[in-house]
Formats: structure tokens, C-alpha cells, sequence
């Protein structure tokens, strides 16, 4: 009962420090169109991009829990887009990992991913070359902490979770990454999310930090989620902004 009173002071459904109770699982269907007509450069300063660019994805990502303790997830999306120099379109990487469960209690987890990826048709998350088809790993420890207002009435749940990634990416230079989350639920249909994704390539690759803000409403077990994410700060990578939609399914 542990893992699901956690996961529901949570998330709509799990969030990542927090497995899947056994037999139980979630689908994601999201759509991210992001545009830029300005970029880092080098040194982080802005500058106009020679042309504008469009990056267009539609993807799924799904898991399972074959145990309370171990959950088993897929990746995977379809890329198209366009700059200056490119016009891309094709299949992104497709990821399968599994999570487990290190500890938890009634209030806070931790947890350990792994994760391997088969390098896709058209960009690698946006960083990579068109065309690169090379395999990822990648390994990521999640903590994520619940709290509650003190006032039954209100039912106003929040939880914050942070995740910290390391990918070693074959061909390309290896990645950090580091993702933050914090989430108000209100009653129990409405759940707010601010979220900051963050990281940075080895060997003076780029550096990106965007901030996302969404709302995500429930409708028993499905869930609809819109929201907008924005660049705020990097180097060698597009100020990119743009609307995301996402349709959960609980099963």
C-alpha cells in the first residue's frame, strides 16, 4: 500500500522515484512542437539563427511493474523538424529500462534506472546530427519527497523530485543530465507541474537548461496534460519554445 499512497501524493501516476505497484502500469502519449529563431552560441550569448528552427515530436513512454519493486519502461517518439541546414524527419531513439525500488516509506523514494537506447532516424533529443544511429546507455538515481498542507479539507498535496542522469552516448560525446520537478495537487482532479530540465555534453558540448510549466487534469484513469517549455540559458544549443500535450492512460 506504500507504493500506491506514494505514487498517488505523487503524480497523476508514478512518478520516476516511485515504482509501479506489481501488475500495474501507465502509458504517456505526448506531442512537443518547439520552435526558435534565436540560439547560444559558444560563449551563451544570444544571437539570431540564420534561420528559423522547428522541432516537432510525437512520442509514447510506458511502464510496467513486474514487481512493487522493479518497473520496466519503454521510450520511444517520431522527430521531424527543420533549420538552416537541415530538413529532417524520422524515427528517434527507442529506449527500454528498467527501474527499482532502492527504499522508500510513506513520504519520500529513491530509486535507480538503467536503461539502454537504439539510436534513432532523425535527431537524438534534439542534440544530435540527422542521421546518427547509434546506441545509448544510460544509468539515473531519482529521489522524491511528498508533503501534505496539514488541512484535510483542502486536500492540497505537493512533492518535489529530483533526478540525476549520466548517458554514454556512442559515437557522440557522453551527457549529464539533471531533472527537478515540484507539483501542487488541488482537490483531486487538477495537478500543477513547474519542471526544470538541465544538462551538458562532455568535451565543451552544448549546455541547455529549459523550464517547463503545465496543468494536468484527471478523468478517472486517464489524465490529460498541456503545457509550455522554454529554453532559458545554454550554450550551442536553440532558444527553443513551444507547446506540450500529453494524454496518460492508468492500467
Amino acid at each position: 500500500m506504500i507504493g500506491l499512497t506514494v505514487a498517488a501524493l505523487a503524480t497523476p501516476a508514478a512518478a520516476g522515484a516511485w515504482t509501479q505497484p506489481k501488475g500495474k502500469g501507465q502509458a504517456i502519449f505526448k506531442v512537443e512542437h518547439m520552435v526558435a529563431d534565436r540560439g547560444f552560441d559558444p560563449d551563451g550569448v544570444l544571437a539570431p539563427l540564420p534561420a528559423q528552427r522547428r522541432d516537432t515530436s510525437v512520442g509514447v513512454f510506458a511502464e510496467y511493474g513486474l514487481t512493487d519493486r522493479l518497473t520496466v519502461q519503454f521510450k520511444g517518439d517520431w522527430q521531424s523538424g527543420e533549420d538552416a541546414f537541415v530538413d529532417f524527419e524520422g524515427r528517434g531513439p527507442l529506449e527500454l529500462g528498467i527501474t527499482w525500488q532502492v527504499w522508500r516509506d510513506e513520504t519520500a523514494a529513491f530509486s535507480l534506472y538503467a536503461g539502454y537506447a537504439d539510436g534513432g532516424e532523425g535527431r537524438n533529443a534534439g542534440y544530435a546530427a540527422p542521421g546518427e544511429g547509434d546506441s545509448d546507455w544510460e544509468v539515473r538515481a531519482s529521489v522524491g519527497r511528498s508533503f501534505t498542507d496539514g488541512m484535510i479539507q483542502t486536500r492540497r498535496r505537493s512533492f518535489v523530485e529530483l533526478q540525476a542522469a549520466r548517458r554514454m552516448r556512442r559515437g557522440l560525446p557522453d551527457e549529464t543530465r539533471v531533472d527537478f520537478t515540484h507539483g501542487v495537487h488541488l482537490g483531486e482532479d487538477w495537478l500543477l507541474l513547474n519542471q526544470a530540465f538541465g544538462g551538458v555534453a562532455d568535451e565543451g558540448g552544448p549546455q541547455w537548461l529549459s523550464v517547463e510549466s503545465s496543468v494536468v487534469r484527471n478523468f478517472g484513469d486517464w489524465s490529460v496534460q498541456a503545457g509550455w517549455r522554454q529554453a532559458i540559458l545554454g550554450r550551442e544549443t536553440p532558444r527553443s519554445g513551444g507547446v506540450m500535450l500529453a494524454v496518460w492512460r492508468r492500467f
